[in-house]
Order: C-alpha cells, then structure tokens, then sequence
C-alpha cells in the first residue's frame, strides 16, 4: 500500500514538473517580444532561481570540494546552455517546434551510448530514433524548403545537444559512489550549484546591465491580452524553474528513471497546447502528425534499455564500466531541463 502511494505521489510530481517545464516558454516569448533579448530573460530566469535555491545551496556546499567538474558542467550545459539556446529559438521560431526539436535529445544520447561509449542497443531504441528524426522532418516542413528560420532551428538544436550533456553528466553523478567512499551527490544540492554556475556564466554572456529593465514594469502581450510583465517573470522563475526542477527530481526519487522519463515526454505536448491557447500558435496537420512521431520515438528512446555489453566496456567521457540497465543515461533522461 505504502509503494502504491509512493508510486501515485511520483506520478503526481512527474506530472507538475511537466506543466511546469511545458509553460516556460510560454510565459518567456511575451517577455521577448515586448523588447528583452532572449539572453536577457534567460539570465533573469536562471539568476532568480539561484537566488531562491542559496539555502539549498549551503546546506550542500560540500560538493564544491568533491564534485566540482560535475557542477561546473552541469551549469554550463543543463542551465546555460539549454537555456540560452531555447529561448533564443522561440525568439524565431514557435515554442513548440522549438520544443519538439529539442526533444532529439533522447535520440542523441542513445546515438552517445553507441557511438562513444560503444555499447550495443535495442532495435526498439534504434526504432524510436528514426520515428524521432521522422518526425521532426514533418514539423519543420522539409519538403517546403524548411519553412521555418533555419538559425531558430539550429539554436534549438543546440539546446538538444545540450540536454545530451546534461544526461550524461546525471549518469556519472547518479547511482555511483563519490571519490573517497562518500555518498552519490545529492540531486537538488547538484541542481542548486548548476543554477549558481549558470547565473554567473550567463552573467558574463548576457551582460544584464544592459538590459532595458524598464520592459518589467509594464505589460505584455499574450495573444491580444495585457499581462503584467513581472508576473510571468515570477513564472517563469518559480514555477517554470525552481519548482519544475525540484518536483521533477523527486519523482525520479519515487518513480524509476525510466517512468518519470516517459511522463516527461508530455513536456512537448503541454508546451504545444499552451502556446496555441495562450499565443495563439497553430501548427498545421502535418506537424501535429510529426509531432506526435517525436514523441512517440523519444517515447520508445526513452524507455528502451540498452543491451548489456558482451564484453569489456570501452573507457570513454561516460565513464567506463558503466552498467546498461537502471544507470544508463537513456534512463537517466528522466531528471529535465
């Protein structure tokens, strides 16, 4: 009965982790339009959830000492980097293209595992990349010429590429132990610091003393509708953030990598929806059709275990001697962005 429960509560927190991811770009393209660069907002976003996450940061200051390359990266990749190549697509492109994009990311580290750490995978996992890659070229509309703005595509991309990092650093900081004997990371105190790292390298990038903050006083607007803009701002950094990354995290904790993962998925169709009833972004049949292709690959990517290798496991950046099934960074895929 108390698994069952557990189970519920890890659904549950899978599920607002995925409203909450799903709405943030959302809440950002306004923000955009009404006259913030996209670097600009991004910095806002990662800067204020570091300020709300420096209790938990404290608390686990410890991993400075024993895991810095693991927060270094971690900031560099899953918040700078994904972040700043994200919204600097839906700047060009709509969020959920940008997204769907964005959702290779299960296919590239699957493309990782074989390529790199040179370990064999699934039919079903090879499957789910071409049904990925399919997709994606019914929504970007390859056979128009690509009728969307190639350099949105390409920065959303980016923030896929990004994401594969992102992957692989919580395989080598999850499910092993510490240099020393010491326990695994904890996944919120690793949360905190890549927030941190993020902020002052985007500090630097962004250089926000430029910024016009007089757009934050006014309004913006949300397909015809006027919403002030340090409300979605307060989105975008409580909710599309610090509680989006924190709920996500413990269902990973109560759900198995893999489970939290596939509910994931519904990021992209949640960030689909919301930009069509808040923005007023239609995506055409065919795209809709690729879309749901997308997902259903990232689905299977997501899911399918990579076979155990029949031999010595090649040293490479993923760690050698990495196990094949529960800290495959496929699986791992479930912790977002």
């Amino acid at each position: 009965m108390h698994a069952s429960q557990g189970r519920s509560a890890g659904l549950g927190l899978a599920l607002a982790s995925a409203f909450a991811f799903g709405g943030s770009g959302v809440a950002a393209k306004p923000l955009i339009e009404a006259g913030l660069d996209p670097l600009h907002v991004v910095w806002l976003r990662v800067a204020g959830a570091a300020l709300v996450m420096l209790p938990v940061a404290w608390r686990h200051r410890q991993l400075v000492r024993s895991r810095p390359v693991l927060l270094l990266g971690f900031g560099l990749l899953a918040v700078a980097g994904v972040q700043a190549c994200y919204f600097a697509a839906i700047s060009r492109i709509p969020v959920g293209v940008a997204l769907l994009v964005e959702y290779l990311a299960p296919a590239l580290v699957l493309g990782w595992v074989r390529f790199v750490q040179r370990r064999p995978v699934t039919r079903a996992a090879a499957l789910g990349v071409v049904l990925a890659v399919g997709g994606l070229a019914c929504v970007v509309e390859v056979w128009a010429g690509l009728s969307f703005d190639i350099v949105g595509l390409l920065l959303a991309l980016g923030a896929a590429c990004c994401q594969v990092g992102y992957f692989v650093l919580s395989d080598q900081g999850s499910g092993e132990p510490s240099p020393g004997g010491a326990e695994p990371p904890h996944p919120v105190g690793v949360i905190a610091y890549g927030l941190l790292i993020g902020a002052l390298v985007l500090t630097v990038v962004a250089r926000p003393w430029g910024m016009d903050w007089s757009v934050l006083g006014g309004g913006t607007a949300m397909d015809g509708t006027q919403v002030p803009a340090w409300l979605l701002l307060v989105w975008i950094v409580l909710l599309a953030t610090v509680v989006a990354y924190v709920t996500g995290v413990i269902s990973v904790r109560l759900l198995s990598p893999a489970v939290a993962g596939v509910v994931a998925c519904l990021e992209a169709v949640i960030a689909t929806v919301l930009a069509w009833v808040l923005l007023g972004e239609h995506l055409a049949a065919p795209q809709l059709i690729g879309g749901a292709l997308v997902l259903t690959g990232a689905f299977i990517a997501q899911s399918a275990t990579p076979r155990p290798p029949s031999g010595p496991v090649a040293s490479g950046p993923g760690g050698a001697g990495a196990g094949a099934g529960e800290g495959a960074p496929g699986e791992r895929a479930a912790v977002r962005r």
